[in-house]
């Protein structure tokens, strides 16, 4: 799986220097840029969809409560407040073939926000408390008819992996990486090439991550450490917050679990291979493995994107 081809570190080497071209987007508002033309500059301010839990749709009893006031607009909040330590909650999306969606509950007593990605139909939503060991035994289950109004909504609202507010440094921090910026494209690229310049990998984290483990962005600016599903989290909240549909994808790269992001661009659609360039179109949207570029195994590892088998999207 590790042998370096000459083509595919050309190709390597060639998005990576693509994207560096790309970036740079902060030039002053009244600064023509040379292939902007007419365009004009882009508004870099945050847009921030807020979810709420409205109460038009509530189920629940004496431990749970399922608001689902938002559902058509891709997601649902979850509240526990019972006693039992561990506690997951499970969403089974429409499609009968689709793995279900798998939760550690935490943050007790207070509503989190999940995505509901499967597209429109019917969900089932399942609470699970632990009995002993791996046994856990269901305590609620309610299936949900939904019809997704906007299918870019799902990746544009934070949840509990993407968790961003109008006051987070992520937020403030990807409006002022968008300044100067005529296109979402270059905004993406500016972003990423910020992402993987300053964020270094944590193998020692990587080393002792615990089941359940939810990304913080704000650590991850702080510390400039983390691993990749902190990579993709953190990218993610800037890009959505840009109003541009970003998926945190989760699943196998060969036979790693590793964590990565796609991004939709109008005038290409959804950015969601690894390397390609065809003289049009580009795409390297893995930020953990571009930050670690210097590694000559990164290009024949990601190749061009067939080695990636995407589980879940956030």
């Amino acid at each position: 799986m590790y042998n370096t081809t000459k083509h595919m570190s050309r190709w390597f080497l060639f998005a990576c220097c693509f994207f560096l071209f790309l970036t740079g987007c902060s030039v002053p508002a009244n600064t023509s840029s040379p292939d902007a033309g007419e365009k004009p500059l882009r508004d870099n301010s945050s847009h921030i969809l807020i979810p709420q839990a409205l109460g038009s749709v509530v189920f629940e009893d004496e431990r749970i409560a399922i608001d689902a006031s938002g559902a058509n607009d891709g997601y649902i909040m979850v509240m526990y407040r019972g006693e039992h330590n561990k506690v997951k909650l499970q969403i089974s999306p429409p499609d009968e073939n689709a793995s279900p969606y798998t939760y550690l509950l935490s943050d007790y007593g207070n509503y989190s926000v999940y995505p509901l990605t499967g597209g429109s139909g019917t969900y089932t939503i399942t609470i699970n408390e632990q009995v002993e060991g791996d046994m856990y035994a269901v305590i609620f289950s309610q299936d949900i008819d939904v019809t997704i109004e906007d299918d870019f909504l799902p990746f544009l609202y934070p949840n509990v992996y993407v968790d961003f507010t109008s006051q987070s440094e992520a937020v403030q921090l990807g409006s002022s990486l968008a300044k100067g910026c005529y296109s979402n494209l270059e905004v993406i690229a500016g972003i990423y090439e910020y992402v993987i310049t300053n964020i270094t990998y944590d193998t020692e984290k990587a080393s002792t991550v615990e089941y359940g483990y939810v990304p913080n962005i704000n650590d991850t600016i702080t510390t400039k450490k983390g691993i990749c599903f902190d990579y993709a989290a953190l990218m993610s909240a800037m890009l959505r917050s840009q109003q541009i549909p970003t998926k945190l994808e989760v699943g196998f790269a060969g036979e790693v679990y590793h964590a990565w992001i796609s991004c939709y661009v109008d005038e290409i659609g959804w950015v969601n291979n690894i390397i390609e360039f065809d003289g049009k179109t580009w795409t390297f949207m893995d930020p953990t493995f571009a930050a670690n570029s210097d590694n000559a195994k990164s290009a024949t590892f990601i190749g061009d994107g067939v080695n990636y088998q995407v589980k879940f999207s956030y």
